[in-house]
């Protein structure tokens, strides 16, 4: 319909399709007639480039080798940080999962660390994506630790991932 009442409201359903990685939330610009003047909002959608992330699962083997193969500087993003939450093992698990990350169990020689896997789809491309997580209580601290094959990729989801903790 293209008049909406004052005070109605109508659903639009958008479909989203990552076409490669990016760091900004996407915009959808809005443009319509009030009072015969042309008006025009932009309005931030709230999607991450987590949300084009699907699990994937691995052995330690599996993770182990792929953790090697991506190795280069470039590839890694580590970053230290303090909990600003109650560090709990549970509320840390269902963290990682509702990211977007396969939580890998039984994977790291510390069974106090996290460790999750997945892949961004993109048009182009995938990107597989490794995680690590280690943290310390007694210092209330973490170090989070990403591996991907995009150096920008790794960048967005350690800033992403570690405003969680």
């Amino acid at each position: 319909d293209p008049v909406i009442e004052g005070g109605a409201q109508v659903q639009q359903i958008i479909n989203i399709e990552c076409l490669s990685d990016f760091t900004d939330a996407p915009v959808l610009d809005i443009s319509f007639r009030y009072g015969g003047t042309l008006q025009n909002i932009g309005v931030k959608l709230p999607v991450m480039l987590n949300k084009f992330f699907q699990p994937t699962e691995m052995t330690s083997q599996d993770f182990f080798q792929r953790w090697k193969q991506l190795g280069a500087p470039q590839q890694e993003v580590q970053k230290i940080f303090k909990a600003q939450h109650p560090m709990d093992t549970e509320v840390t698990k269902a963290k990682i999962i509702g990211f977007g990350a396969a939580l890998l169990e039984g994977v790291d020689p510390n069974p106090t660390n996290f460790v999750g896997a997945g892949v961004i789809h993109t048009k182009s491309t995938q990107v597989g994506c490794l995680l690590r997580l280690e943290p310390n209580p007694q210092a209330e601290m973490y170090r989070l630790t990403l591996r991907t094959s995009r150096e920008s990729v790794s960048q967005r989801l350690c800033d992403l991932l570690s405003e969680q903790f």
